[in-house]
């Protein structure tokens, strides 16, 4: 167990990769001070904490710091292997394929999706939500085949690769609202659709997961400095 003050997550609420280190504490149980920061600006706490990317979140673990989200997941699995379940798989080849489809996630379904809202025209927006399906017919697959029957991607607990892609539901469902689509569809992803559901409702997840219509207000305030003219 963490003591007092000594863990504490620089980190903003609508943040989906926030969202990560947050659920991976509770997975863990241990007590943090989270330091929310203001949208717009970046504290001098976040600037001298992460002066690389100079962004959120960061994991401040008796004063030092820990950047990107996954790595963060994964050093707290580390730092913390008595406490809570363990967060990655043991085995290597298990570990590596959770590693890799968080990897897809990132650099290549996240990215689709939040295209969605950003795309100039009916034909860029219809690419976007083609790709977006697409990925999620894979990771159908994948979940199939990772979780072997049991209720999420770790098994009976909620491991890595489903905070990598848990952490992103809040804005499927900001996306299925503003756009009018369906994207978790019971019919082509029932396996994903049913998995969502309990994710959402786990107990390390409840407290930190958005409600939809706070994200969609905070969704309307990014496309809204998204679309501003810059400044002349």
């Amino acid at each position: 167990m963490a003591k007092g003050g000594e863990v504490k997550l620089i980190g903003g609420w609508p943040s989906p990769f926030v969202m990560r280190p947050r659920i991976a504490l509770n997975l863990k149980g241990l007590e943090y001070e989270f330091l929310e920061e203001k949208f717009g600006a970046k504290s001098e706490l976040l600037l001298r904490s992460n002066p690389v990317h100079k962004k959120i979140p960061v994991l401040l673990h008796a004063d030092r710091p820990v950047c990107e989200s996954l790595v963060i997941v994964q050093y707290i699995d580390e730092a913390w292997p008595s406490s809570g379940p363990s967060i990655l798989p043991s085995d290597p080849y298990d570990r590596a394929t959770a590693r890799f489809w968080a990897a897809y996630i990132d650099e290549k379904w996240f990215p689709s999706m939040s295209g969605i809202a950003r795309a100039q025209g009916e034909e860029a927006k219809k690419a976007a939500i083609d790709q977006v399906v697409e990925g999620l017919s894979l990771l159908e697959d994948a979940f199939g085949k990772i979780s072997k029957g049991k209720p999420f991607f770790g098994g009976d607990t909620i491991g890595f690769l489903d905070i990598a892609l848990g952490c992103f539901l809040g804005w499927v469902r900001v996306t299925e609202r503003t756009q009018g689509l369906k994207l978790l569809d019971q019919a082509k992803v029932p396996g994903l659709a049913k998995w969502a559901e309990r994710f959402c409702a786990d107990s390390a997840v409840k407290g930190v997961m958005p409600e939809t219509e706070k994200l969609a207000e905070f969704a309307k305030l990014i496309m809204a400095k998204f679309r501003a003219p810059p400044p002349q």
